[in-house]
């Protein structure tokens, strides 16, 4: 019976652990983030490295998942005489859901992941020591402007994929399905508001939040050399996406 409950047991209170270190990690950060210096090249460094270098990626999976979705939608529709409402759900779907999540995952992928690396090299080849021994605090130094950066650039990603979906299922649906240009276009604009627009932009500055400090998290407790980097850059794309579909779902439940 024992045994049983050090089965169940540990993962619960391994997960109350990891979450409670998270918070006082995200907590560190707010402390340092009103504290001067404030480091604004530092800032616009990570911006490019989280925002810019990651727009293509982000213009690719914005274009190409509003042409899936205008031909699975097609389908659907097609069936009840309804093709010209193709425009409405692809509108609606790119701008609450799939522009701020899918967006959100890829950037994870790629600059939440480069962070985690950066920061756990750093840690286990002491680099971070030695911030501390020349009196700089590496959460300000580190953590603060990628954090920031990933707040700040995380809504402007996700307007640029929501305008390539629509694009995209604007291309599908009007110059190969053949639906009505008129009817497709004004249904859009009939049925998509400026709310799910700006409800898309704040649940992708949560998420942008997330991504970076689950990233900026994994790196600064990262242990065990190489192979530990290499254990955090993974875990932290596997905890970022979950927590973003996690918190999608928390987040939807209170907008809509």
């Amino acid at each position: 019976m024992l045994k049983f409950f050090e089965i169940i047991g540990a993962p619960i209170l391994n997960f109350i652990y990891g979450s409670g270190r998270i918070f006082l990690f995200f907590i560190d950060f707010f402390r340092w983030a009103f504290i001067p210096p404030y480091r604004v090249r530092l800032l616009f460094k990570q911006m490019e490295f989280i925002g810019v270098n990651s727009l293509s990626v982000i213009i690719l999976t914005g274009t190409f998942t509003g042409m899936v979705f205008a031909f699975q939608s097609y389908i659907g529709f097609h069936r009840f005489g309804a093709e010209y409402m193709v425009g409405t759900v692809v509108g609606l779907g790119m701008a609450r859901e799939l522009g701020p999540v899918l967006s959100s995952i890829m950037v994870a992928a790629r600059a939440g992941s480069a962070i985690a690396a950066e920061i756990g090299t750093m840690r286990v080849t002491e680099q971070i020591d030695a911030l501390y021994a020349l009196a700089v605090e590496p959460v300000q130094y580190l953590v603060v402007p990628r954090m920031l950066a990933g707040v700040i650039v995380m809504p402007i990603l996700n307007i640029i994929a929501v305008f390539c979906g629509v694009v995209g299922g604007y291309f599908v649906g009007v110059e190969i399905l053949g639906i009505n240009k008129t009817l497709y276009l004004e249904y859009m604009y009939r049925y998509v508001d400026f709310d799910d627009i700006y409800n898309g932009i704040i649940k992708a500055t949560v998420f942008g939040l997330i991504l970076t400090l689950v990233g900026c998290y994994k790196g600064f407790y990262t242990s065990g050399g190489a192979e530990g980097v290499g254990k955090s850059t993974t875990e932290s794309v596997v905890l970022s996406s979950v927590l973003i579909l996690v918190f999608d779902y928390i987040l939807t439940a209170f907008m809509f």
